[in-house]
């Protein structure tokens, strides 16, 4: 039996915007957590002894991070090997170059040479001798339509018709490799795709434009024992024969994961059986608060309340609140940032409600029929806010009318005046009337 770690997506360098500066590191807080999460990883993989890690894809934001990043997931990975556990490192999305070929970000691990480490940039085969015997990883990296969109076949296709192209040519690609496979030894196919069985996050924004669902039926060969996926940070089985899994991201990267456990697999590995475990990772909490003050005496208070009544210690939070206009006022937003100083960072967003929205006024009923200034007259006498100018409007409302014979005519339709866009209706009235 052959023991296995599979973890992906750890996007080191992610997520600046949520955290501060140590100020006795002078790290960003949310780069240490990426770090502490990896960490965790790898002691796991030592703690326990296992034969092979696999990892999945998407080690940075990017395929060129800065070199403390660099350092700080070399310096983690490196450990497995002085404690002489093989790794695999899959590229993914994130880790390709815009520019050529390959993953630049994970492709000088090969270029140095390191002992035990295997650089999956192409669809191959690779066998590796592990403490408890051989077992075989087909490698399969981020896959784009742009490998084919510069060749001559693919002049005047649509970008489905690339698609289904590149589909094809994987199929064959795929089909090569399993020909070449030892039918004795235990085999994992490690990918880095979008299945159309895997429920999407926020990798699905995050790609757009940049890549294309892989059918599992493609994948699902009986050959392979164990399917090894990246790429969808939600943690989820895709497939049961065989088993394939998605581990999802090693840390949550933004509030899109906030309701999302985070972890990795933990997999034991015998020909014709996989048996699997998720193992959780203690991730940074992300909160959303959301109050509704529109209703409320006192909107101060209220929200006051709605945080002071969690403990939101070292959490990431964002508060949304929605209020009246006339409510800004009294609401101070640097008081609510002295009851949420125990979060590791937060963001206020209130959301201002528009005062058109009210009932429809029962005068104005769509059974009535009223000329532009009753019409007018009515509006104005529900419009407490706007009673200091009311007779200025009504004066200039009937000299417009005054100049035109057919100023007794209801220009607005009863039942556009009195709902939601009662305003502007008369708005329109008026500017109607001026064409006329």
């Amino acid at each position: 039996m052959v023991k296995i770690l599979h973890l992906s997506d750890i996007h080191m360098g992610s997520g600046f915007s949520y955290g501060h500066i140590n100020p006795e590191t002078g790290l960003n807080t949310r780069f240490e957590d990426f770090t502490r999460a990896l960490r965790r990883c790898v002691d796991s993989a030592i703690a326990q002894n296992v034969d092979l890690v696999l990892f999945g894809g998407d080690a940075f934001p990017d395929a060129t991070p800065p070199p403390y990043i660099q350092q700080a997931f070399a310096r983690e990975f490196c450990r497995l090997v002085t404690a002489d556990i093989p790794t695999v490192l899959l590229v993914g999305n994130h880790d390709q170059h815009s520019q050529g070929a390959g993953g630049a970000s994970l492709c000088i691990y090969r270029t140095l040479g390191v002992p035990g480490f295997i650089v999956g940039d192409t669809l191959t085969t690779h066998r590796i001798e592990t403490k408890s015997g051989p077992v075989q990883i087909v490698t399969l990296p981020w896959l784009t339509r742009s490998t084919l969109l510069t060749r001559p076949e693919t002049q005047g296709l649509s970008m489905g018709e690339v698609g289904s192209l590149l589909l094809d040519r994987l199929r064959v690609a795929l089909e090569g490799e399993i020909r070449k496979l030892d039918p004795e030894v235990p085999t994992v196919l490690l990918a880095h795709v979008m299945t159309d069985t895997a429920r999407y996050g926020a990798e699905r924004f995050l790609a757009v434009g940049k890549g294309f669902t892989v059918p599992m039926a493609i994948l699902a060969r009986a050959c392979f024992d164990y399917i090894a996926l990246g790429h969808v940070h939600k943690y989820q089985r895709v497939c049961e024969s065989p088993l394939a899994i998605y581990p999802g991201s090693i840390e949550r990267l933004d509030f899109s994961e906030e309701k999302e456990e985070k972890g990795y697999i933990m997999l034991d590995l015998t020909k014709g059986k996989a048996t699997a475990e998720f193992c959780s990772l203690p991730a940074r909490v992300f909160k959303t608060i959301e109050v509704d003050l529109t209703e409320k005496e006192d909107p101060q208070a209220a929200l006051l309340k709605a945080v002071q009544k969690k403990d939101l210690s070292e959490m990431v939070v964002r508060l949304v609140y929605k209020l009246r206009a006339d409510q800004v006022e009294v609401v101070d937003n640097n008081l609510i940032g002295e009851a949420l100083e125990k979060a590791h960072s937060y963001t206020i967003q209130p959301q201002l409600i528009s005062q058109l929205s009210r009932p429809r006024l029962p005068e104005l009923g769509v059974d009535s029929s009223l000329a532009p200034m009753s019409a007018l007259q009515s509006y104005l006498d529900n419009r407490e806010d706007l009673s200091a100018i009311a007779p200025d409007i009504l004066e200039a409302a009937q000299g417009l009318l005054n100049e035109d014979p057919y100023g007794d005519k209801a220009i607005v339709a009863p039942e556009e005046i009195g709902s939601e866009g009662d305003l502007e209706a008369v708005g329109d009235s008026v500017r109607q009337l001026r064409l006329l």
